[in-house]
């Protein structure tokens, strides 16, 4: 008699683990047209994986949605019947001039089951830049969202704001998610789980009954608040503010030195700051933060009636950030703020809150972590630059 197959693993819904991602690479679910640009290792990350530029990128008047039933490339045609003959060469490298906007298909498409839908963000060091990304797929009607079952090519709108910068074939600006949304319904993280984490330290750092409180407050979202302290000393550094006039960045350069390229901002007798309109600062988080290997956390736009600011564009935590797996807690992780003030000056004060991470279930428990087994330029991360830049 042959042997009984093993029982399959029940499909729990939520957000797909490494080793899925892995799977669904050599499915050809994910993959690349091009003979010499197969899915590299490294770009499968803990619950996600970096898309690379492909060869040429389109630079365009206006940012667009195709819409139903529209291509990208056909509705860029609609817009501009002669957009080819401007296109850039990025098989060498080239640059992408601040203020303006382009659009650049990616090496990787994509082929989605009809159980599984896909969104994207920009990477850490893409919004640290101040560069603006957000996905494009054939017939959207929504930036960075891709429905289930989708086939086919995906494209990045690239529109860097505070600096011109030089990308090539491969540059990785931003990664894509996959949620598996049929199957199994994963415990939902009820107020008993959710103030056992924070009781035990899983994803903040703190030790303060009362605001432990408050931090559980709405299960699996942790509010979290600026530091304009730093050490709490007379011209300690609280955050970066990016010079107006300076020297385009080679996105592969590890060695630019920020004062080339930053004001930095000291704390000085008030813990306060004036954001000033359409200025670009890089700051902190006041908690130390962390996402424990069985959860994904995505940091959520600040709502704008508490004031005319953005805080964020890299939006993604992967299992294992900020996680001590020898205490099992949370270690010295800060959360780095992106942060741009709109039409008026705003005042933003220490211990304000700025922002939310929503934490949910993974669909299974990833085999990689970020900071042991991922690459992970920001573990244990305080007040960090790009990693364009040699960090003070």
């Amino acid at each position: 008699m042959s042997a009984e197959a093993p029982a399959r693993q029940p499909a729990y819904t939520g957000i797909l683990p490494f080793q899925a991602i892995r799977d669904m690479v050599n499915d050809g679910e994910i993959s690349t047209a091009e003979i010499l640009a197969r899915i590299e290792p490294d770009q499968i990350q803990p619950a996600s994986i970096d898309l690379r530029l492909g060869h040429h990128a389109y630079p365009v008047d206006t940012s667009f949605l195709p819409g139903r039933g529209v291509r990208v490339l056909e509705k860029m045609r609609q817009l501009d019947a002669d957009f080819e003959r401007f296109r850039i060469d990025l098989r060498q490298g080239a640059v992408l001039e601040k203020g303006r906007v382009y659009v650049v298909p990616l090496l990787e498409s994509i082929r989605l089951r009809s159980e599984v839908a896909a969104f994207a963000n920009p990477k850490s060091s893409t919004g640290r830049l101040d560069i603006l990304t957000r996905l494009i797929a054939d017939e959207a009607t929504h930036f960075d969202q891709v429905e289930d079952g989708y086939e086919g090519q995906l494209y990045i709108e690239i529109a860097p704001r505070s600096f011109s910068v030089v990308v090539r074939t491969g540059t990785r600006l931003n990664q894509l998610r996959f949620r598996r949304t049929r199957g199994l319904e994963p415990k939902p993280i009820a107020t008993a789980d959710w103030k056992q984490l924070l009781d035990e330290g899983r994803v903040v750092s703190t030790r303060d009954e009362r605001e432990r409180a408050r931090l559980g407050e709405r299960p699996g979202w942790l509010p979290f608040t600026v530091d304009l302290e730093g050490s709490g000393d007379d011209n300690a550094l609280v955050g970066w503010r990016a010079k107006k006039h300076t020297k385009r960045i080679d996105l592969d350069r590890r060695d630019y030195d920020p004062l080339d390229f930053w004001e930095p901002m000291r704390f000085h007798r008030e813990p306060s700051l004036t954001l000033v309109p359409d200025e670009f600062y890089i700051l902190m988080t006041k908690e130390s933060i962390a996402v424990p290997p069985s959860y994904a956390a995505e940091m959520v736009p600040y709502d704008t009636r508490a004031g005319e600011f953005r805080v964020h564009y890299a939006g993604f935590f992967d299992p294992g950030f900020g996680w001590s797996e020898e205490t099992r807690r949370a270690g010295s992780s800060r959360g780095v703020l992106e942060v741009r003030s709109h039409e008026v000056p705003f005042l933003l004060e220490h211990g304000q809150t700025v922002g939310w991470l929503h934490y949910e279930r993974m669909a299974e428990a990833p085999e990689a972590l970020y900071g042991r087994d991922a690459t992970s330029n920001y573990q244990g991360q305080s007040l960090r630059l790009s990693k364009q830049f040699r960090q003070p």
